[in-house]
Parts: structure tokens; C-alpha cells; sequence
């Protein structure tokens, strides 16, 4: 500990636990400086396979953590500062064989900002109207600060756009829909990106109830030089005003309002669907069950059960339709606890008959145990072509 106590410092590049003791613990554990608010402390990254997870410490906390886990949990240390290696190897029994070797300049390496910058698809710097007016960046391209996790989001979206981009055709103008699309940060971005950044033909609704923010919106699509992207005051369920849309976008729609949406896109045959589902009480006001009643009794569980419930089961009805799903986690947790998108690309081959109905037999059994008939399956499988009163 004496050694890691003088190493640790700003001269640390980076540090690395490893050799699991226990099955039940993370392969290893990665360790960096970084600096927040000129403070150095050292961020963990622990990786359970599908999400990394990190915290910040102290010096001193994390070398009584440190103590702990080669103590407990782990064999091994390897260390790389800007003028030395360090490797540790820790016996059964505690004993501690430690290898130190003088290491190249690496101090081009180094990464303290906790806050480096990213490259994003929409650049930093770069002025964008839309964003300058939106009040997401300065008129010098510079992000606003209280807004930067509106930026995040909106490069978030358009890496998920990048890379279903192979399955629209760049040979002819693509009709893009974006129901309930409100203030419109996203539906923006997705016209500039696309018509400005990768220089495809498109021509993009945005849809949404409110028709003082859709007024306000087409303004500002107008003052923008956007002539293919029109700004309409309408309902989901409703909306006739095409025949045939490529991409359609359904961003924190609330409750069935989603399900109008998909709907919608399987109408049109829609290549591409993005929705991120919002405000889930259909199935919460429908799900019972004796058997999983100790766990339904807390209603926030329950809650939250339905919400998962609903996105499982609009992705399999999507399934079942012929398309590819990924149920994908949009922004951090800590930004807005409805996170998840859906996201649908149309297979040029129906599903197999007998997947087909495996999928939809195992499907009809779930709903069963839970007492549910979700909206989407009901308006593609149940013969239900009413709007839902509940």
C-alpha cells in the first residue's frame, strides 16, 4: 500500500484489478485519474456485460478499497504511471509479490477531465441555428452548460439513426414521420443530420396536439431555409395525411399514444421505426395475478413490471410482423427514467411460420399469467379497431 499511496497521483495513467476469487464478482475492475472541479480522484469502471458502471474516490477511500479487494476478492494489480509499471500478485495467503519496471513517456496518454471532450456527430464549435435557437448552444457553437445534457441526447439519438442508414434507399426522396415530437430538438437534428450531414432527399413531418409549439416550430423551419420538413397540428390514431412513410419516430409519446404510432408505421409498411415509449398506465390499470402477488402488492414494483411489460411485448407484436427489434437504453438513468428505445427495421423476409408461431403462442401464454390484452396486440392481432377509453 505504500508503493500505491506514493504512485497514485497525477502521473497515473491508469490501473487495472484482475483474478477473481469469487465467481459472482466482475472480471476486473479499471481505475483512472480524473480531475472534477480541480480535484483529483480516481473513477472505477465495473462492466457487468451490458452496462459499465462507475464511481469516484478519494485518495484515501479508494486505497482502503483497494486493500479490501486484494485482501478479499482479487490476485492481481497492474499499474501504468508516466515513468514506471507496476505489477502486484497476491497469494492465499495475503503475501504480495510486486514487479516494478521503468516505462516509456507515455504522458501524451494522459486523460484527466472527467468531462473530455467527444467526438459527436453534431460538433462541438460548430454553430448549428437550430441548436443556437433552441438555446442548446452559444452563438460561437460553444454548449450551454445547463443544457449539455439536451446535446448528449441528441448525438445519443443520431448514432442510433447512423446505423440503421444502410437500410434506407439513398436513390429517392424518403418520407420521415415524427409523431408527438413537441419542441422538436430531435426532429431538427434528425432533418439536419440527415439532409445536411449525410445528404440524403427526405421529406419530414412533425406532428404533435399542441398547435401554438408546432406554429412556433414551422417558423423556425422556414427561418432555416427547411423546405422539406413541415411542422402539423394532429392526433396519432388520425393522421392520414400520406400513403407511405420510410422512417417512423414516436419519441416519449404518452401511454397508448405509442401504440397508435406503431400502428401507424405498420400501415405504411414503414422500413425503420423509432419509439421511445412514455407514461405507461395501460397495463399497470389491467395486471393482476394471485401467483405474483407478493411482488404486484407494492405498487411502485408493479408499476414499473408494467412499464417493462408493455415495450417486451409492442417489440415481439413488432416481431411478429417481420421485423428485427433491439430494445436499447436511449440516455443515462440519471437524465429521465423513460429510457428505452425500441428500435424496429423491416426484414426482407416474413418470419418463418413455425418461429412465427412459437413467438406468438409463448407470447398469448405470458399475457395470460399477468391477466393483460395490450393495446398493440389487440389493434394487430385482436381484431380491436377502436381507440382504447380506459
Amino acid at each position: 500500500m505504500n508503493l500505491l499511496r506514493q504512485t497514485m497521483n497525477e502521473n497515473m495513467l491508469r490501473m487495472t484489478i484482475s483474478g477473481k476469487r469469487h465467481g459472482e464478482l466482475a472480471d476486473k475492475v479499471k481505475i483512472r485519474p480524473v480531475k472534477l472541479k480541480e480535484q483529483l480522484y480516481f473513477q472505477t469502471s465495473v462492466s457487468d456485460g451490458k452496462k459499465e458502471f462507475h464511481k469516484n474516490y478519494e485518495k484515501a477511500e479508494l486505497l482502503e478499497q483497494l486493500d479490501h479487494w486484494l485482501r478479499k476478492d482479487y490476485r492481481q494489480l497492474q499499474m501504468d504511471t508516466t515513468t514506471q509499471s507496476i505489477q502486484a500478485l497476491v497469494s492465499k495467503k495475503g503475501k504480495a509479490t510486486v514487479k516494478q519496471k521503468i516505462a516509456r513517456d507515455m504522458r501524451s496518454a494522459r486523460v484527466l477531465d472527467h468531462n473530455r471532450k467527444k467526438r459527436y456527430l453534431l460538433e462541438e464549435g460548430t454553430p448549428i441555428p437550430f441548436l443556437v435557437d433552441l438555446g442548446v448552444m452559444t452563438a460561437e457553437g460553444a454548449i450551454v452548460r445547463s443544457r449539455y445534457d439536451k446535446f448528449r441526447q441528441i448525438n445519443r439519438y443520431l448514432e442510433f439513426v447512423e446505423d440503421i442508414l444502410p437500410e434506407l434507399d439513398k436513390d429517392r426522396e424518403l418520407t420521415l414521420i415524427d409523431f408527438g415530437c413537441g419542441k422538436s430538438y430531435l426532429t431538427f437534428a434528425l432533418y439536419y443530420y440527415l439532409t445536411v450531414k449525410k445528404q440524403y432527399r427526405i421529406r419530414m413531418i412533425g406532428l404533435d396536439l399542441k398547435k401554438d409549439v408546432m406554429e412556433h416550430c414551422q417558423e423556425l423551419a422556414e427561418k432555416y431555409g427547411y423546405d422539406r420538413l413541415t411542422f402539423l397540428t394532429g392526433d396519432i390514431a388520425d393522421y392520414d395525411g400520406v400513403d407511405q412513410v420510410d422512417m417512423v419516430v414516436s419519441l416519449h409519446a404518452c401511454d397508448t399514444a405509442t401504440d397508435y404510432a406503431l400502428e401507424k408505421a405498420l400501415q405504411w409498411n414503414a422500413k425503420v421505426i423509432f419509439a421511445v415509449p412514455c407514461c405507461h398506465h395501460e397495463l399497470n390499470r389491467q395486471m393482476h395475478s394471485t401467483e405474483m402477488n407478493p411482488v404486484l402488492k407494492y405498487g411502485l414494483i408493479q408499476e414499473r413490471m408494467a412499464a417493462l411489460m408493455t415495450d417486451a411485448f409492442r417489440a415481439d407484436v413488432l416481431e411478429l410482423e417481420g421485423y428485427q427489434v433491439q430494445v436499447l437504453e436511449f440516455i443515462d438513468m440519471e437524465h429521465t427514467p423513460k429510457n428505452i428505445l425500441i428500435r424496429a427495421v423491416k426484414q426482407n423476409t416474413p418470419l418463418p411460420f413455425e418461429k412465427k408461431e412459437k413467438l406468438l403462442d409463448s407470447l398469448q401464454t405470458c399475457m395470460g399469467i399477468w391477466n393483460v390484452n395490450p393495446l398493440f396486440y389487440r389493434l394487430r392481432l385482436g381484431g380491436e379497431d377502436e381507440k382504447d377509453t380506459d
